[in-house]
C-alpha cells in the first residue's frame, strides 16, 4: 500500500521521506548546491535519518557501496553535478563489478539550462550508460517532480533484482524545489527467481556421477540464510567449496569442506584442483578474470570441465562461458533449493574433498620473514579481535596476506566480514571501514591498507572522528612503493623502475592530526603491544607498519622476481 497524499511537500523532502520509508537510516555524500532541497529534507527528518558528509565523493561512494554489501539493500550516496559525479564514479564502477546494490543520486543543472553546457553540466546517461560493460544497471533523470516517488521505487527495485548492482538517479535542481503531493510508493521487495524442478533434477544427476566436483561460490545477493543453506548442501554432498575472488566470507573458512579462495594469489594446489575437476558448480560468481586466473583455470568459451553455472542475472549466463547446465536463479532461492537436494547414500569424492581442505590448511603455514612478518601480523589481529570483526582492504599486494592467512567466518554467523573490491579499486578500504564502523558500531572494523592505497582516501579519517566511530583500526603497510606495479615491472622489465616509488608522510603523525591514536612498528614483536593499546583505546587508531620494499607478496620477493625475469630473458 502507499501513503495517502497530504499537503504539498518539497520534492527534495519527499525524496528523503521515501528513503526513510524504505528503511534507510544513513546516507553518505558530499553536499552540493544542486541538491540543497534534499539536504534541507535531511535536516527536517534528522531524527530518522542521518546524512554523513564525507571529504571526497569517491570516499562517499565507497561508503555507500560498503553499506550495500553490509545490509543487502541499496547503499545510498548523494553527490553534486559534474566533478562530484565524476569523483563518485569509482564507487559506482566498484558496485557494478561487485554486484552490490547501490543508488547514486546526482544533482543536476536546472531544467531551463539543459543542453547549453551549463556550469558542471554532464549527460549522465552517456557518462554511465547502462549495459554489461557500463557502470550502472539503469540511469534515470526526473523531470516531472510528481513522478519522483515512482522513479525512486524503480531505482530500488532495479538495484536489487536479478544481478544486484548500482543505479543512477539524476535530480534537476529546480525539480527538487517544487511542491508535490504524490505519495511515497510502497517499500521495494525484489522479485526472486528460483531454479526449475527440471534444472535441479539435471544438476543432481550430473553431480551424482561426478568423480572430482568443486563448488565455487561468489557474487552478490547472498543472505545469511542462503549461506547457511550452501553449507548444508556442501555437507550433505561432501563437496569441496572454494570462494570466488574477494567473496571469502560466503563459506566458513574453518569448515572441513573449505578449499580456499579462487582469486589473485591462489594456492597453486587449488589452481591445479580447479583444472583437474571434472565438474564445476559455480553458484553466484560471474566467473570473471580474477576468479578464473585470466580465463585459464576455466577456458573460454567452453571449459574442459563440465560447468553448471547458477547466476541471478540471465544476461550473464552464457556471456563468457557456455556450460552443460545454466540456471537463472537468485542466490536466496538457489541455495535453499540445493540444500533440499537429496544426496546419495555415499559419494566417490570424500578423499578429494578432504585433500582440498588439507591443501588449504597447509597454505596457512607461512615462511617466516624478518624483521616484520605480515603473516604474523594477521594472526595477531585474529587472536586479539573478536569473531565477526569486519576486515576491509583496497587494491595492492599487501592484501594477499589478509586473503591468505585470515580465516573468514561465514556470512550466516555474523553477517558480512569481508569488504573488498573485486574491481581492484585502490582507496576502497578506508571508506569501507569507516562506513562499517558507523553503520555497525557494535562490531570492530579493521582496514588493511597499503601506503599508496591509504593516501587515495585517507582524508576520510576525518569522517570517522567527526561522526563518532569507535571500534575502528587502520593498519597501513608502508613499503614506499606501488607494490603491485613494481612487481609487474620487475617481471616484465627487470631492474627498470619507473613511476612506482612513493614519497610518504609520517602516517602516525597524520593519523594523530585526524584525532586517531597512532602507533608504529618495524619489528614483529612490536605489533602485539601496539594492537593491545589500540584495541583498548576506546577511539579510532592507526598502526603504521614499515616493511621492506623487497617483500613483494605472501609468496615471493622483488629480488626473486627480478632474478627469475633476468634468467628468462637470458640476461
Amino acid at each position: 500500500m502507499t501513503e495517502q497524499a497530504t499537503s504539498p511537500v518539497l520534492a527534495g523532502h519527499k525524496l528523503v521521506e521515501a528513503l526513510i520509508a524504505y528503511g534507510v537510516d544513513t546516507a553518505f555524500g558530499v553536499p552540493g548546491e544542486s541538491y540543497l532541497a534534499v539536504l534541507d529534507g535531511f535536516h527536517e527528518h534528522a531524527d530518522k535519518i542521518r546524512f554523513v558528509a564525507c571529504r571526497q565523493e569517491g570516499g562517499a561512494a565507497f561508503m555507500a557501496e560498503a553499506q550495500g554489501k553490509l545490509t543487502g539493500r541499496p547503499g545510498i550516496c548523494f553527490v553534486t553535478r559534474g566533478p562530484g559525479a565524476t569523483n563518485a564514479s569509482i564507487g559506482l564502477h566498484t558496485a557494478f563489478q561487485d554486484s552490490t546494490p547501490m543508488i547514486l543520486f546526482i544533482g543536476q543543472v536546472a531544467s531551463d539550462q539543459r543542453d547549453r553546457e551549463a556550469f558542471q553540466e554532464v549527460d549522465y546517461r552517456q557518462m554511465f550508460g547502462p549495459g554489461t560493460l557500463g557502470m550502472a544497471k539503469w540511469v534515470g533523470e526526473v523531470h516531472d517532480p510528481e513522478r519522483l516517488p515512482e522513479y525512486v521505487a524503480r531505482a530500488f527495485h532495479t538495484a536489487m533484482q536479478g544481478r544486484p548492482g548500482p543505479v543512477v538517479l539524476v535530480l534537476p535542481e529546480d525539480m527538487l524545489t517544487q511542491p508535490i503531493t504524490a505519495p511515497v510508493v510502497a517499500p521495494a521487495r525484489p522479485a526472486e527467481a528460483a531454479p526449475t524442478p527440471a534444472a535441479l533434477a539435471e544438476l543432481r544427476e550430473r553431480l551424482a556421477v561426478a568423480k572430482k566436483p568443486l563448488v565455487i561460490a561468489g557474487g552478490g545477493g547472498w543472505t545469511p540464510a542462503a549461506t547457511a543453506a550452501l553449507q548444508r548442501f556442501a555437507e550433505a554432498w561432501a563437496l569441496p567449496v572454494g570462494c570466488a575472488f574477494r567473496f571469502q566470507d560466503l563459506f566458513d573458512n574453518a569448515h572441513p569442506n573449505y578449499a580456499g579462495d579462487v582469486g589473485i594469489g591462489i594456492n597453486p594446489k587449488l589452481a591445479a584442483r580447479v583444472k583437474e575437476a571434472d565438474l564445476i558448480v559455480a553458484i553466484g560468481p560471474r566467473l570473471g578474470e580474477m576468479t578464473t586466473g585470466g580465463y585459464t583455470l576455466l577456458q573460454a568459451p567452453r571449459p574442459v570441465q563440465q560447468l553448471i553455472h547458477i547466476h541471478a542475472g540471465a544476461e550473464e549466463l552464457g556471456r563468457v562461458y557456455t556450460g552443460e547446465l545454466l540456471i537463472n536463479a537468485s542466490m536466496s532461492q538457489a541455495a535453499l533449493a540445493l540444500a533440499e537436494l537429496p544426496a546419495p547414500a555415499d559419494v566417490a569424492w570424500r578423499d578429494w574433498t578432504a585433500q582440498a581442505n588439507a591443501d588449504y590448511r597447509a597454505n596457512l603455514e607461512p615462511t617466516p620473514v624478518a624483521p616484520l612478518d605480515m603473516a604474523e601480523v594477521i594472526r595477531l589481529l585474529d587472536a586479539k579481535l573478536p569473531e565477526g570483526t569486519i576486515f576491509t582492504n583496497g587494491a595492492g599486494n599487501y592484501s594477499g596476506w589478509l586473503h591468505r592467512f585470515h580465516r573468514y567466518t561465514g556470512l550466516h554467523r555474523f553477517g558480512k566480514t569481508q569488504l573488498a573490491p573485486t574491481s581492484g579499486a585502490m582507496g576502497y578500504g578506508v571508506p569501507a571501514a569507516v562506513a562499517a564502523a558507523l553503520l555497525q558500531h557494535d562490531r570492530w572494523a579493521v582496514n588493511i591498507a597499503g601506503d599508496g592505497d591509504f593516501l587515495m582516501t585517507g582524508q576520510e579519517l576525518a569522517t570517522a572522528t567527526g561522526y563518532g566511530a569507535k571500534k575502528l583500526l587502520v593498519v597501513v603497510v608502508d613499503n614506499g612503493t606501488y607494490g603491485t606495479i613494481r612487481m609487474h615491472q620487475e617481471r616484465e622489465y627487470p631492474g627498470r623502475v619507473s613511476g612506482s616509488d612513493l614519497f610518504n608522510p609520517d602516517f602516525a603523525q597524520l593519523a594523530e592530526a585526524f584525532g586517531f591514536l597512532a602507533f608504529k612498528a618495524e619489528r614483529t614483536e612490536e605489533v602485539g603491544p601496539a594492537l593491545d593499546a589500540a584495541i583498548a583505546a576506546g577511539r579510532p587508531a592507526l598502526l603504521h607498519l614499515r616493511l621492506s620494499s623487497d617483500v613483494s607478496t605472501s609468496r615471493t620477493t622483488l629480488s626473486a622476481i627480478r632474478q627469475t625475469a633476468l634468467k628468462s630473458k637470458g640476461a
